[in-house]
């Protein structure tokens, strides 16, 4: 899996890896942008300009303090949005990925199957709001498992992000069944290789490279498990 990783590093210089890559920073910061937007603007319309304390008297400029902490906090819960995010696009751009791969290691495969816009908009959109929904859930779980909430958030979103990279990648060769088949028979390598691909992307700006990277090592696993 290591061996996946490095052989994906090394070709992040590609040009289809470098316009799924901006493609990917362009959609992480726009999304990032208008959420944090709408709620700054949002907390505008009801914090007063003033607020009278006992003891202190009149304070103003709770709207600025406000606003600040609240844009920091928006930047930290941008690490959980980052897990669907780059979900939702890698499943659009993620065949340029695997393509880029095949054509510089697996010369002489036949061409991959196509899978159809409407399918790959419904397996995106549906991944997106089972990753929020689970993430959301598990935020109490998250503050009751206390230092071992990180471990917590690498497991759950490894098992989801390396089932769907990894189906969305095999079904370009064997299908949605044999995409399947394969992923049931190497059910704990395939975990694996998605927590190990979950961790960065607990980290942020390193998880901007994630999608990419990901879709790589993915086609290399997949190559090397149909092989075995």
């Amino acid at each position: 899996m290591l061996g996946d990783f490095l052989k994906a590093l090394a070709q992040i210089g590609d040009r289809r890896f470098r316009r799924v890559l901006l493609l990917g920073v362009g959609l992480s910061l726009a999304l990032l942008a208008t959420v944090t937007f709408a709620f700054l603007w949002a907390l505008q319309l009801f914090l007063p300009d003033s607020i009278t304390l006992p003891w202190v008297g009149s304070f103003s400029g709770l709207d600025d303090i406000v606003g600040w902490g609240s844009a920091l906090l928006m930047i930290g819960l941008s690490v959980f949005l980052m897990i669907p995010v780059a979900s939702a696009f890698s499943g659009f751009f993620l065949d340029d990925v695997a393509q880029a791969v095949e054509d510089r290691h697996y010369p002489g495969l036949p061409p991959a199957l196509k899978l159809g816009f409407g399918d790959q908009l419904i397996d995106s959109a549906n991944f997106f709001a089972l990753l929020v929904a689970v993430n959301l859930v598990a935020l109490v779980l998250y503050f009751v498992a206390g230092p071992l909430a990180p471990v917590l958030f690498w497991g759950l979103n490894g098992f989801l992000l390396g089932r769907e990279y990894f189906t969305l990648v095999a079904m370009r060769r064997l299908g949605p069944a044999g995409a399947k088949a394969l992923r049931s028979r190497h059910a704990g390598r395939v975990w694996l290789a998605g927590t190990l691909m979950a961790i960065p992307l607990s980290i942020p700006l390193v998880n901007l490279l994630v999608p990419v990277l990901g879709a790589a090592s993915f086609t290399h696993l997949f190559h090397r498990l149909n092989r075995s």
